[in-house]
């Protein structure tokens, strides 16, 4: 990578490992599990196994470029592969969707806060204070990420643990029964929305590869796949453990996992233990927050080819701030956005895009073979 200050900035394959597992995984495991058991019932399993080998799929692609050009973000092999000015033009949707992307999260955070804790405080309170914490980490730099994180990832990995093991005298396995109790069609229909939020995001990862460690970057690729195979388990895991719990119920309630946290106690002694859920919920979208703000700045300083990605930082926070009070006109039209919307936009920003390039370069590939004498 050429950018200035830009190549000073390595971590290991475990902690780029670290940093996918808390992007896929910090937001999406309170805010998948209840809205998918609603479209795809006891199926939701299912369909997360579906839109996951869909994730890896994604990130295979990722890798094959990464190994073709280790040296090269995202941007700087698209042009080299299909011409800036065609990259200029597909990259309209992805940064736009980086947009969406960023300030859904904070979005997420605020419509959980106002709904189940504080329903009196207004919703820019939540969404201005975890953007600006967001983006002076994400000014800081990837090493810095990758260091604060582990701490924090280990507490948020423990509190959710220590919620599934409490609920263990409550789960009902037969609740679990029928599978799939209205055919096929809940199940694809879960696959879709999950593979919108949070599969189809694997792309960010295209331009985060390059920080790793030369030494360490033959360990990467089994990394990379083991850490979305376990995200893949993790969100099974809460889908299953709260079906378990409320049955046909668990549908109906947007953040799941909260609920399920206050009803699981241990002998009168732990009891409503759900506000560990909630900061779980906002450590976890403060980590995937400051990783989007890194990234589309990132690559839109690469794309116009600016010296220091950092100073458009703080332009894209107050973007995403923004961009969250005037995106809806109430919780509902945002749960239909992201439920409907949201896997459409993302595949045509991340994935069709991703797709092409991977199909330029192995053809590039079997073109340089037959021209070797």
């Amino acid at each position: 990578m050429n950018e200035s200050g830009i190549a000073k900035q390595n971590v290991n394959h475990f902690q780029m490992g670290l940093l996918f597992y808390v992007f896929m995984t910090g937001s999406s495991i309170i805010n998948v599990p209840g809205p998918l058991i609603g479209k795809a019932l006891n199926g939701a399993w299912l369909s997360l196994l579906l839109s996951g080998s869909l994730g890896i799929g994604i990130l295979a692609c990722i890798l094959f470029l990464y190994r073709r050009y280790p040296d090269l973000t995202y941007v700087e092999y698209s042009r080299k592969l299909i011409g800036t000015t065609l990259t200029a033009i597909l990259s309209i949707l992805t940064v736009s969707f980086f947009l969406h992307m960023q300030s859904a999260i904070v979005v997420d955070v605020g419509l959980f806060m106002i709904s189940s804790m504080l329903r009196e405080t207004p919703i820019y309170a939540f969404t201005f204070l975890l953007m600006a914490v967001s983006a002076a980490t994400a000014f800081a730099g990837i090493e810095v990420m990758a260091r604060m994180f582990t701490l924090i990832t280990a507490m948020t990995a423990y509190t959710i643990v220590f919620v599934f093991m409490l609920g263990i005298p409550d789960y009902d396995p037969t609740l679990l029964f029928p599978i799939m109790p209205e055919g096929i069609k809940p199940v694809l229909h879960g696959a879709y929305f999950t593979f919108g939020f949070p599969y189809v995001e694997v792309f960010l990862f295209a331009m985060l590869l390059p920080f790793v460690k030369k030494e360490s970057s033959g360990k990467l690729p089994k990394t990379m796949m083991a850490v979305l195979v376990f995200n893949i388990f993790t969100l099974c895991l809460s889908a299953i453990c709260s079906i378990m719990i409320f049955g046909p119920f668990a549908g109906e309630r947007t953040y799941v996992l909260f609920s399920l946290a206050r009803v699981v106690e241990f002998q009168e002694i732990v009891q409503r233990i759900e506000s560990v859920i909630g900061m779980a919920l906002i450590l976890g979208s403060y980590m995937k927050t400051t990783i989007t703000l890194f990234v589309v700045s990132l690559y839109v300083s690469q794309l116009f080819r600016f010296k220091d990605h950092r100073t458009l930082v703080m332009p894209f926070a107050l973007i995403g701030f923004l961009l969250g009070l005037v995106n809806f006109d109430s919780a509902m039209e945002w749960v239909g956005i992201v439920a409907v919307v949201h896997p459409v936009w993302g595949t045509a920003a991340f994935a069709f895009p991703l797709l092409l390039l991977t199909i330029v370069a192995m053809f590039k590939k079997e073109k340089q073979k037959s021209e070797r004498p």
